[in-house]
């Protein structure tokens, strides 16, 4: 079995299409902790001011322009303590359940590649959420 690397099928562009409406990015209780730290405030300020509930869970609000926030003139203001979500993506567990989910992502992401097989796909996404769990990113 070959050794992929994440680099093989991903190359972030920066464009901040991930950092778009979707959802919103979920964002848990060590998150919040990080980005309170970060921008200098107590972790439930931040929850008041820069979150709202999606279901049971806390996700970053979105400016008028459907983007995070924390996202302006296309820079991430938080990226040294980004989510966990944001920190992943876009090895994600849904592409293990269904590749198509990948190709689906790479829609609106230009560092997706989309033409590579789906088992180099699954290989790597595999091993980058492996990586992840290990500690070793």
């Amino acid at each position: 079995m070959s050794s992929d690397e994440s680099s093989d099928i991903f190359d972030c562009q920066q464009c901040g299409e991930c950092c778009r409406g979707y959802g919103g990015t979920y964002v848990t209780p060590e998150d919040m902790q990080a980005i309170a730290r970060y921008i200098n405030t107590d972790p439930d300020t931040f929850g008041r001011q820069y979150c709202r509930i999606s279901g049971s869970r806390a996700v970053l609000a979105q400016g008028e322009n459907s983007y995070c926030i924390f996202w302006k003139d296309k820079i991430c203001t938080i990226h040294p303590v980004k989510p966990r979500m944001c920190k992943a993506w876009p090895f994600i567990r849904s592409v293990l359940s269904d590749v198509g989910n990948w190709r689906a992502m790479a829609g609106s992401c230009p560092g997706m590649r989309t033409d590579v097989s789906d088992e180099k796909i699954l290989r790597c996404v595999r091993q980058e959420i492996e990586r992840r769990e290990k500690g070793q990113l």
